[in-house]
This record gives C-alpha cells, structure tokens and sequence, in this order.
C-alpha cells in the first residue's frame, strides 16, 4: 500500500471439473490508484504490515516493483504527449482500429474500465497476430503495462498494432493507444501495451510461425527492444514455476 495506491496480486486457477485436479493459467499483479470524483489521486489513509517471513517477502517484491513503476513514470509528462508512431509506415505488419467510449463502458463515474479497454487492446493485437499466421492464435502473456491518462466516456480511442518479433511457435505485438477528444481535436497517449501470442493449429496445439526477418530501421529496433523484453518474461516465468514448485512441497 503506498500514499494513494495499492498492488494486488491475483492468481487464476483452471480446474477439470472431472478430476478435481487444478494448475495455474495466470500470475498477475495489478496497482489501483484511489480517486476522488475528479478522477485525482487520493490518499487511501491505511498501510500493511507484514506478519511473517513470507509476508515481508512479498511486501520486498512488491515495493521493488513499484520501484520500477516508478522509475517508468519519471517520463510520463513526455509519453502523455508521444501520440504519434514515427515508424509506424517502416514496419510492414501492422493493424489499426477504433472505437468510441460509451456510457457503459465505465465502471465508476466517467472514467472507461480498464477491462473494457485491455478486451480491446487484446483484440486489435489478435488480429494482427491471426493476419500474419493465418491461422488461430491465443493470447501467452501481456507486459507490464502503465497508464499515463484515464480514458472518458465520449472520447474516442485508436488501437495502433504493429508486429515486433517472431519466434518458433510465438510472437510479440505492440499495441499504442490513443484517446481523442473528437470536439476539441486533443489527443494524448493512454498507454502501451506488448502482448505475446501463440500460433496454434486445428487441434489448439502450439505451430511454427512463418518466419520474419526485420528489414526497416523501425522493424529493426521493434526486434531489438522485444528481443530484451523475452529475455524478461523467460526469467519471470522461471522464478514463477519455481515458486509454485516451493508451494506444492
């Protein structure tokens, strides 16, 4: 729990209703930021102490993290303002699509719910996974992801999807997201997304992608940056399998 904010972990199980038997399908961690009816950050007024070895643990792990958020948010003034995608017209697999922010798409207030917006965000990043691989794919893992501005109802939000690696079996997209004002013409950067997918066949096993070689400056440095963003992922999901190997004895 920090000043206005606070992490929560969440871990999702699937169960065969047969067996009985369960495994994790998701890790996830996810920081709210308490707001007053301005959509301003408030102080939510209560802090956590930890009880045990675990506990203090986990508190370590989050305020490191938070650490990292932080360092991130040094240059959210700039990002706000980064609406454009210099190589966006470099990068030959790319998809974009827009929708409006209704009424019923906020949770509280005026503000769009997050979920509505990840639906969409995950959506744009399939097709363009699914155009490349003609063929299905399904969603392995999305990045840390910050939000530099709420989205309001009546504003109007871009999904801009360009391809950023290719792997065996997985790829990576990234996905920019703008908001527009439509009556004033404003627009601001909402937030980034990187979204790794898998290729499956018909019976929803893991398939080779066909293979991409980045020839453009823009599809060049996409490669790189998701070239060190995988190695990332690999080592969570690595501290990950060991965790819940400590967890089962």
């Amino acid at each position: 729990v920090g000043t206005s904010s606070l992490e929560v972990g969440v871990r999702v199980w699937a169960e065969n209703v047969g067996t009985g038997e369960r495994a994790v399908t998701l890790n996830s961690h996810l920081v709210f930021v308490k707001v007053g009816d301005d959509a301003r950050p408030r102080p939510v007024g209560d802090t956590i102490e930890p009880r045990d070895a675990r506990e203090r643990e986990l508190v370590e792990a989050a305020r490191r993290r938070r650490a990292e958020r932080r360092a991130r948010f040094a240059e959210k003034a700039t990002r706000l303002r980064d609406t454009a995608t210099p190589d966006e017209a470099d990068v030959r697999w790319r998809f974009e699509s827009a929708r409006s922010v209704l009424p019923e798409d906020a949770l509280f207030g005026n503000t769009m719910f997050v979920g509505k917006l990840l639906r969409a965000l995950d959506e744009a990043g399939g097709i363009l996974s699914m155009r490349y691989c003609k063929g299905l794919v399904m969603t392995a893992c999305l990045d840390a992801m910050d939000f530099y501005s709420p989205i309001f109802t009546h504003e109007v939000v871009t999904f801009r999807a360009g391809l950023n690696h290719v792997g065996s079996a997985s790829l990576e997209i990234g996905v920019k997201v703008v908001a527009e004002v439509p009556w004033s013409g404003e627009v601001r950067h909402a937030c980034t997304a990187f979204l790794t997918y898998v290729h499956l066949g018909p019976d929803l096993r893991p398939r080779p992608c066909p293979p991409f070689t980045p020839e453009t400056p823009g599809e060049r440095r996409r490669w790189e940056a998701a070239l060190v963003r995988r190695g990332a992922r690999l080592d969570r999901v690595k501290r990950l399998k060991a965790t819940l190997d400590e967890e089962r004895g």
